[in-house]
């Protein structure tokens, strides 16, 4: 799975971007809002984790998760 974070201009806010293996979008929300239903998505219990991933992440660099 990767992530990216795009950012956003003017009234648009910031947002994540979860991809699979084949790049395809899975999850796209808000980078300043709670993370959940990340069950969804094989992540339950690793949402502190993935939270501070957020925060270090730098915008429109591809990353994959390892977590």
């Amino acid at each position: 799975m990767y992530i990216i974070k795009v950012k956003g201009k003017a009234k648009i806010p910031d947002y994540i971007q979860l991809r699979d293996e084949n790049f395809v979008l899975i999850a796209y929300f808000r980078a300043d809002r709670p993370l959940k239903n990340m069950d969804k998505y094989g992540l339950e219990g690793k949402e502190a984790a993935l939270q501070e991933l957020i925060s270090n992440l730098p915008f429109g660099k591809l990353q994959k998760i390892e977590l």
